[in-house]
């Protein structure tokens, strides 16, 4: 089991013939896992104004809380009250980087018989995000590096504590606010 916060990221693509059903159920369901021991807080949104493609994210502490969650007869019950609202959903769990590019991959509704599958965007080239991140990564290590030269004492620091300190100042930097602003700048590359 996991100790670390666990997000969920939900696709979901709803009957256009039942948006206002499908908003209220959404919003039941978000009130219901707010009442639950170790939900972290949740988001969704449309692909667009008229798109009938929804995306949701909500976090719990922990596996355990997580797996409580999706366990509970509550969920189970306003699960089920979806049914006919939602035409495909597609969910992962995400503790980290591998959220930044990929796209939920496993069904938990089937895509009914008569209903065409969606083509979704593949995660970009594993190149183009190596690309990605070390665009990031250098100019922000390179300026750390730059800034921590005068500090006295730093670089007679055996390297195995500087490079400790370094990823352990910059990885937060990285997670946080870099590579999230690097990957939406890069956004129309990365999906080419």
């Amino acid at each position: 089991m996991s100790s670390e916060p666990i997000t969920v990221s939900i696709r979901r693509e709803v009957d256009p013939a039942y948006i206002s059903e499908a908003t209220a159920w959404v919003q039941t369901g978000v009130n219901l896992a707010n009442k639950h021991p170790g939900f972290l807080g949740s988001g969704w949104i449309r692909a667009g104004e008229s798109s009938h493609v929804w995306y949701m994210l909500y976090r719990f502490a922990n596996t355990e809380t997580l797996e409580a969650w999706e366990s509970s007869a509550e969920r189970a019950e306003w699960h089920s009250t979806g049914q006919g609202l939602v035409l495909s959903e597609r969910a992962k769990r995400r503790t980290g980087i591998e959220g930044w590019f990929d796209e939920p991959a496993t069904g938990s509704v089937p895509l009914p018989a008569d209903a065409q599958p969606d083509a979704s965007a593949p995660a970009p080239a594993r190149w183009k995000q190596a690309v990605t991140i070390w665009l990031g990564f250098f100019p922000v290590n390179l300026l750390f590096t730059y800034l921590m030269t005068p500090v006295p004492g730093f670089g007679d620091l055996p390297i195995w504590v500087r490079v400790l300190v370094t990823t352990l100042v910059l990885t937060p930097v990285m997670t946080y606010w870099v590579l999230p602003w690097v990957t939406r700048s890069l956004r129309g590359w990365l999906a080419r």
